[in-house]
């Protein structure tokens, strides 16, 4: 099997980066009209920044407010309007829901698209793969694409005046790239582009780890700050450039699956991407029976930045079997990651340990 390695075409990152949007697109060759998919409060955020940046390079754009889903009704619907109104490039700027799906419908149309994060809340800006939800919420399948996003550009301004909660969640989704990184690599396992992982992915997964455990908690302090800083531009980093080439080119097992397995709870739907895979990571440390240090060291980053560690932290109150057994079951839906993990996978140790892990989290909450 080859080694494959992805990334987007160009990444931009800094303070005040949405003002050059237009004279990147015009450097990489993109045509207007420019169809920006976003919500409206990134919108009323960025409305001066779209209009100077695209009449300094007198660009048309027209706005897409986003319906708050992933879903593939959603998708087919901004391909008629990118239809109707013969767009030529694609923009979605926003959290992760509304870049995942601007990618599936420009990839859809082989459109060029452009990631223009207006928070760090999870490493999806930088992946050709965009995560599909069903209507109500909960995980339906990863959508592979042919190639990355021709622009990644991240205005670490906005980011700082963003809710810490996002930043935070970020951290959540970038603390389990090394984690499942090391489980595909040492066990031979395919990417999410079909490849063997790089000496080089890997690299930049570890890299991503060292960088939280040094700047996570100052990050969060100057969030709250609302300041831009170099800890706070190491952070943006790691949980977009750094954990989006790391999962991508490396892979993802346990944490992402288990992740997956939570969004059929109702209880867990109104919390974050990041921190249901931050409880994800740690059930992965527990199924990988890894040692207790490692373990404590997990629980002592996460619960410094704020992560859920305990299944009540994401809502579910007194977790029974039956509950950790629906969440294990979607956990080991056929095709999952955590079929990654170097061991047979059965729904009713996957539950068990999920158990576990909560028990570890809570414990180690009472006792801080």
């Amino acid at each position: 099997m080859l080694s494959v390695f992805c990334s987007p075409h160009r990444y931009v990152q800094g303070k005040g980066a949405i003002l050059s949007l237009g004279e990147e697109l015009t450097y990489l060759g993109c045509k207007d009209p420019v169809l920006i998919i976003t919500s409206k409060s990134a919108d009323k955020l960025l409305k001066d920044s779209w209009k100077k940046t695209f009449d300094k390079v007198s660009m048309k754009y027209i706005i897409h407010y986003f319906n708050g889903e992933s879903s593939e009704e959603e998708i087919e619907l901004i391909k008629s309007l990118v239809k109707k109104n013969e767009v030529k490039t694609v923009v979605g700027a926003g959290g992760g829901k509304v870049i995942d799906t601007a990618r599936a419908v420009a990839r859809g149309l082989d459109l060029p698209v452009i990631s223009c994060p207006t928070i760090a809340s999870s490493d999806s800006p930088c992946s050709a793969l965009s995560v599909i939800y069903k209507k109500n919420g909960d995980f339906d399948h990863y959508s592979i694409h042919n190639k990355n996003p021709d622009l990644v550009l991240v205005d670490t301004e906005i980011i700082a005046k963003s809710p810490l909660r996002f930043l935070v969640a970020g951290m959540g989704d970038a603390l389990a790239t090394f984690f499942e990184a090391v489980t595909c690599v040492e066990g031979n396992k395919k990417n999410m582009r079909g490849g063997l992982p790089t000496q080089a992915s890997l690299a930049l997964a570890k890299l991503c780890y060292e960088t939280l455990l040094e700047s996570g908690v100052q990050a969060c302090q100057d969030v709250g700050a609302k300041k831009v800083t170099p800890d706070l531009e190491k952070i943006v980093e790691a949980n977009t450039l750094l954990s989006g080439l790391g999962f991508e080119s490396c892979g993802l097992a346990a944490a992402h699956a288990i992740h997956n397995g939570l969004t059929v709870i109702p209880e867990a739907h109104s919390y974050l991407h990041g921190e249901k895979v931050a409880f994800g990571t740690l059930t992965q440390l527990v199924l990988e029976e890894k040692e207790q240090s490692l373990i404590e060291k997990v629980l002592h980053f996460a619960t410094q930045i704020g992560l859920p560690v305990s299944l009540n932290q994401l809502g579910i109150k007194d977790p029974t079997k039956e509950v950790a057994e629906i969440i294990a079951k979607r956990a080991c839906a056929e095709g999952e990651t955590i079929y990654n993990e170097p061991f047979e996978i059965r729904v009713s140790d996957i539950a068990d340990d999920i158990l576990k892990a909560n028990e570890i989290g809570r414990t180690y909450l009472s006792n801080i």
